[in-house]
Order: structure tokens, then sequence, then C-alpha cells
């Protein structure tokens, strides 16, 4: 073997937990063939006995040690003369051994004696810069940083960065070794210097593997309860009036409805929100608010501001956070909706859309497991072909189905609509089922272009008796595999203010 062999390659380190399930010669070869399968370039394998079987399946270089507890010396890797001597005699391309400046039954210059009278590599396993020094000057091939926070003091968690590019001024012959854990840190590992990277309990220790995955998920665990047992004041802001609620682990504990002064401005509905709430101040710890128009990273402006006039970009989530004195996040209504349908009405666990047909048309989306923001779910905004330059809302939502009531010559509003539609008035009826047509077009082509799992309908049109049954007979024609599946929404007014409260525990 030459030391080009291993330039730029991944190692993989194949050494079951001693005495585990994994310690047996047939489980280490199959680590080491599908190691190679998948491209590592080199091996490092521990035991003169399981490098012979490793050699007798693979042609692949193979770095081997032998480990060994000594009462008389701190020293484990392959700190015989003898050991060095066996690894090469089974197949080991590369010895490699403890070169820490410890006390030892055998010296540096006398192991790198014996491998190079086998023909073989050496390798010396590092603890400090002054190790590598030390042992390029008795002459062995590769130095590693293998024992990097290995003797003496709290181990490390992470990989010795440093000492790699340390080594790498005094020689190219860099092996990186010692707690790499991931790509990244691989990764790091080449852009310092590295040589070769080796790469072990990350790979082939089943055992170290599933401990940090179950640590991590424990703690994960723990905070989404910690999470979900702390209270949110959940804030809803509409043209006409403003809900506070406290919201904790989705359930609603207290709430109030302050009327929203449309033309005082933000600063004006914030300042009253914060008095209406003074007396929760100490029951809450975060705050979300859930509002009509676009939200992007916390600032806040109009799409339709005949809704709510809104400064461009107002700073909602900062003065929000200043002014209540706790985290603060912001976000449009209708996608906090989607969530908190999601998680706590009619979602399902699969990809979501959330339609509220109200007295405008608004949505949200959720795909695989997390809502989508900015203008995503805007659909009452769109406009096709026969729609000109109106929006979708204005010839679908309330405010339509009202306006097309006065033009057939009765002053109505939607609910009075749908009042003589059931009681079979024509106007009525037509006024309806166009309106159902428009929303079942809406969902169809929501279906073709996000193919979602659910769509779920809210709000006082959408959620009108008959309204979605009205919509699935528009669709009753379409293919199976085409048509959306329509559900009723769970949540009512109140699930954008259990949505925001959700989502302002996990941080936004």
């Amino acid at each position: 073997m030459q030391r080009e062999d291993i330039r730029n390659g991944l190692i993989v380190s194949c050494q079951p937990v001693p005495a585990g399930p994994m310690d047996k010669a047939e489980f280490v070869t199959g680590f080491a063939k599908a190691a190679l399968d998948a491209g590592a370039r080199a091996l490092r394998i521990e035991s003169v006995a399981y490098v012979g079987a490793v050699r007798s399946a693979v042609a692949a270089p193979i770095i081997g040690i032998v480990k060994r507890d000594l009462s008389e010396s701190p020293v484990r890797i392959t700190p015989y003369v003898s050991d060095a001597e066996a690894l090469a005699d089974a197949g080991a391309d590369v010895v490699a051994f403890d070169a820490t400046d410890r006390m030892r039954p055998a010296g540096v210059e006398d192991l790198v004696r014996a491998v190079k009278a086998k023909g073989k590599l050496a390798m010396a396993d590092c603890s400090s810069l002054k190790d590598a020094e030390r042992a390029l000057a008795a002459g062995v091939d590769f130095v590693g940083t293998t024992l990097s926070g290995y003797v003496g003091g709290p181990e490390p968690v992470a990989p010795d960065i440093d000492l790699i590019a340390a080594m790498r001024k005094l020689t190219p012959y860099v092996i990186a070794e010692g707690r790499i854990r991931s790509p990244e840190q691989a990764a790091a590992a080449v852009k310092a210097g590295a040589y070769a990277v080796v790469v072990g309990s990350a790979i082939t220790r089943t055992e170290h593997v599933t401990s940090w995955f179950h640590e991590a998920l424990a703690k994960a665990y723990g905070k989404a309860e910690e999470r979900a047992a702390e209270t949110v004041l959940a804030i809803d802001i509409g043209g006409t009036k403003t809900m506070a609620a406290l919201v904790k682990g989705g359930a609603i504990i207290d709430e109030i409805v302050v009327p929203t002064a449309r033309e005082a401005g933000p600063d004006s509905w914030l300042a009253a929100i914060a008095d209406k709430t003074g007396h929760w101040r100490d029951r809450y710890v975060r705050v979300g608010f859930a509002v009509t128009g676009l939200v992007q990273d916390g600032r806040w402006s109009a799409l339709n501001p005949a809704t709510l006039g809104i400064p461009d970009d107002y700073p909602l989530a900062e003065r929000a956070t200043r002014l209540f004195g706790k985290p603060a996040i912001a976000m449009n209504d209708a996608q906090a909706a989607a969530w908190g349908e999601f998680k706590f009405g009619a979602g399902s666990g699969g990809n979501l859309v959330f339609l509220t047909i109200s007295t405008g048309i608004g949505g949200g989306i959720v795909i695989d497991g997390r809502p989508l923001s900015g203008l995503a779910g805007h659909f009452g905004l769109i406009r096709g072909p026969s729609q000109g330059r109106s929006p979708l809302e204005d010839e679908t939502s309330g405010r339509w189905i009202a306006a097309e009531a006065l033009k057939a010559g009765h002053e109505a509003n939607a609910a009075e609509v749908f009042e003589k539609a059931r009681q079979g008035e024509p106007w009525a009826r037509a006024i309806v089922s166009q309106s159902t047509l428009r929303a079942a077009t809406l969902c169809r082509d929501i279906q073709l272009m996000l193919d979602p799992d659910q769509i779920v309908i809210g709000g006082g049109i959408g959620l009108a008796a008959g309204y979605i049954d009205e919509m699935r007979d528009h669709l009753k024609d379409i293919a199976p595999r085409l048509a959306p599946r329509l559900l009723a929404a769970k949540l009512g007014s109140r699930a954008g203010i259990i949505g925001v409260a959700d989502l302002a525990g996990e941080g936004g």
C-alpha cells in the first residue's frame, strides 16, 4: 500500500462495542464490506483476529490496532511491539499506535522500527501537536488526532478541528479521527487540511448512535411538553373587533373581545389590547398575533386596505414584544387557522389546505407538517380570465352575495340570502349556486396545484348550512383521483387564535 491510496478518502472504523451483540467476526466483516460498498476508501479494525477475518474478505487498505487495558500504563492502543508485528502479519497495511508522551511498554521509535521491518506503514495516534512532532521525528507515515481529549480532563463532544489544522502545518499526512459524527464535521476536517477522515461510532456502533438519538429525542420531547404547558396570549385583529385569548395546549382558558378602532391605526390597536389584557400579564409567557393581510418576518402589510388600513411593513412582532414585554410572533390569520385545524381540528395528519370563505376569501397551507407563510394561501386574490380586474373573492364571498342580492332587487345580507335560498327563492338559489361553483372550482384548481390530502372549509359562508354539500355536487363528475376531499372546519372562529398560540409556543 502507498500513502496515496487513502488520499481524500473516508476510513470507516469497524469497531463494535466490546462484549456487545455485534462483537463477532461476521459482524465486523459485514460492517467492513458494507462500508466499502458505500464508498469508503479504507478501514480501521481492532484486534489481530478481526484484522485477519476482514483481510480474508476485502482487498481495501486496513489500519490495524490492538486495544489492551494495562495496569502499569495508561496506553491502550497497540502498546507492545509484538502487537504491531502480529497486526502486520494478519494483513494490516497500516499499524496504528498510541503516540502520547506517557509511561508505556514500548517507545514510539521501537514501534515504528517494528512496523517498517514488516514493510508496513505506521500511524501515530496523537493527543497534541507535541505528540505529532515527536512521532514524525521517529519516522511515522501518518499522524492522527485520535487521542485528542482522551488523555485527561473532561472528554470533549466535538472533533478537534484546530489540532487538524495545526498538524497540517507539520505534514500533509494528517488523518482526522475522533468524535466525527456528522457529514458536516467530516467536511470541516477536510477544510482544516485532513488527508483522510476516520468515522467510527457514527457508522458502526449501533449502541452509540442509538443513544445519541435517544438523548436528543428525550430532550426534544421534554421541551415540547414544556412548551405545551406554557400559556400563550393569542390575539386576532379583525376589521371590526379584536379577540384576545389565553391559550394552553390548544385549549382557550380565557378570552375577551376589544373593538377595533379602524381609523386609529396599529399602534393604537396594540395599546388598547395591552390595556385590556394587562391583568393577564403574569399568566402568559409568549404572544402570538393572527392578522389579516401579508406578514413577513413579523412585519405587517395590507393586501386589501378596505379590510384594515395598515402602513406598509409595520413592525408588528417587534413592537408587540416591546409593548407586552414577552416574545411575540405574527402571522396571517388564515395561515394561523390552517395550522390550528391541522393540529387540533379537522386535519388528519396529511398535507392540508384551509380555505375560509367569509366576507372575503383567505387560506393557509400546511405541507409536510409545516405551515407556509408569506403570500401562500391568499386564494381570494387570484384572478382568472373571467374575473378581469376583480379578484376571486369579489365574485364569490359574502360581500359579493349581498351585492348580487341588491342587484336582484333584494336588500339582504349573506345570511338572509342563504335563508331565502333554503326557502326555494330562485334569485337566492342562483346566487348561492354561483358562489359554490366558484368555490368548488377554486378547490379543484388547488387540488391540481398542491394535491393536498384534504381541503378544510371554514368561515361564515363556507360553513353555512348546505354550502359544502353544494360544492361537492359541483365536483361530482370529476374523476376520484382529481377530486378534492372537502371537510368542514371544526374550530370555527377560534382556529386562528388556537393556531397562532401553538406556533408561538414553538417559537414561531
